[in-house]
């Protein structure tokens, strides 16, 4: 019985209609005082107000559990993007209820707007969705779900607590994969903001010997074959396969600049996951390796069935450093893990020419042995202060400013071109379709 009454005195609440009820009754008192003729109203809304309160109590607590609530969550959030969060609720009382929800999202959203309010008709059930989009990988703490039923009379509230505390990790963005993965096995780049690339030549790896048909290149003609058959037959070739593709990730402080809350590195993180996805449907070898003042995680590029998760899991945990990149370690990491000549895609951060000098040289000495790939990110404040008029000194000024930043990371990609490096220049948000472009147009001109 005490815990009884504990749980009443916690969980019940008065609503705004009961304070305008008790409002009307206190101005009648005070008229009844002046005027004594309609001394007895008062009283008798006194007493109908108190006979409602107990009959709105009764209704409400006469049911131990009368409204049953969970969420429905996904095993993983996939960071950067909206992760669809739904809670179920079901209504066990005998008459119509209106319900305020209040969900306990993870403090890392720092959202405070995740209520509902809805009515459940008698032993009704609704399911009410929103989205979160997380900006940081790591492990999110949801709380309880905390419901607040009214009856028709709307003079109280009770208070119910459900759902259990779950703490949910959230994981590079694994939520498009799927969409580069029909990019790249129906080859429909365009629709992605690619460009179809001219294949130069044909590649060397053998497919099938298969009947002519006009259009064929008469140079592949198999003359063995075809005096087999007794019609023409050609051979029909395929890209190469199984060759090595490694993301190289700069974790320095380079990469923490932030854009629309999401950090460089993980953009860079989901472009070399969708990347590694697409190498992997092309029948090549994905691996991975992430640097700083120190040596991170290495996976040598292999395609086994487990590889696309290994990468994820070693995703999940990188973290960004506040010292400058190593380049003498990532030259010897690389010459000690990929011993083929491989596709680099290094995902870096330059701001001024002097920056990409100072690791010019170790590009250039890892340009000789592997075909190199810099991806850099576009500063696209900088984009928008060229693209906007100026209206006086100082935005002149700072007009100037900007498009000097941005002509000289231009001269980057040049600078870089010059000496046998490819460079990608792209905003963040282009990261990975920019990428995996890059990626296509190197298979197709068997440029690797």
């Amino acid at each position: 019985m005490k815990r009884f009454f504990q749980n009443f005195y916690v969980n019940l609440f008065l609503t705004g209609r009961l304070f305008a009820a008790l409002g009307t009754v206190s101005v009648l008192y005070l008229l009844a005082f002046f005027f004594p003729a309609i001394d007895f109203l008062p009283t008798i809304g006194l007493y109908a107000l108190l006979l409602l309160l107990a009959i709105d109590v009764f209704l409400l607590y006469r049911q131990r559990e009368g409204i049953y609530a969970h969420r429905r969550t996904p095993e993983r959030l996939s960071n950067g993007d909206d992760n669809e969060i739904s809670i179920y609720i079901e209504s066990r009382y005998r008459f119509p209820v209106q319900v305020g929800i209040i969900d306990e999202v993870p403090v890392q959203f720092q959202r405070r707007d995740i209520g509902f309010q809805t009515r459940l008709p008698i032993g009704g059930s609704k399911i009410l969705a929103y989205q979160l989009r997380p900006v940081k990988r790591g492990e999110y703490a949801f709380g309880r779900i905390r419901l607040y039923v009214k009856s028709p009379l709307t003079l109280i509230e009770r208070r119910f607590t459900a759902g259990n505390p779950e703490i949910v990790p959230v994981y590079p963005s694994f939520t498009q994969l799927r969409k580069y993965e029909l990019m790249a096995v129906s080859q429909r780049v365009s629709d992605y903001g690619s460009k179809r690339i001219r294949r130069v030549g044909h590649s060397m790896e053998f497919d099938q010997i298969k009947q002519y048909v006009p259009g064929d290149d008469y140079r592949t003609l198999n003359w063995k074959a075809t005096a087999r058959q007794g019609q023409l037959m050609v051979n029909a070739y395929t890209d190469e396969r199984s060759q090595s593709i490694y993301c190289v990730l700069d974790k320095s402080r380079a990469m923490r600049m932030p854009f629309h809350a999401l950090s460089l590195l993980d953009y860079a993180i989901n472009a070399s996951l969708a990347l590694s996805k697409v190498v992997m449907l092309k029948e090549d070898k994905a691996g991975l390796i992430t640097i700083s003042d120190r040596k991170g995680a290495v996976i040598p590029a292999d395609r086994k069935a487990g590889q696309l998760g290994r990468i994820m899991e070693v995703l999940y945990k990188e973290k960004t450093r506040y010292l400058e990149t190593n380049m003498e370690l990532l030259y010897t990491t690389i010459r000690q893990t990929a011993k083929q000549r491989s596709l680099l895609v290094f995902f870096t951060n330059f701001e001024s020419m002097s920056g990409m000098k100072r690791q010019l040289p170790i590009l250039k000495r890892i340009a000789k042995f592997h075909a190199l790939v810099v991806v850099f990110f576009e500063n696209t404040e900088l984009t928008r202060l060229t693209n906007k008029p100026a209206a006086d000194v100082e935005e002149i000024y700072l007009h100037t400013i900007a498009s000097k930043f941005a002509y000289e990371k231009k001269q980057i990609v040049r600078e870089l071109n010059l000496h046998g490096i490819q460079a990608v220049l792209t905003p963040p948000e282009d990261l990975t379709v920019h990428t995996i472009n890059k990626y296509l147009a190197i298979k197709a001109r068997q440029y690797l």
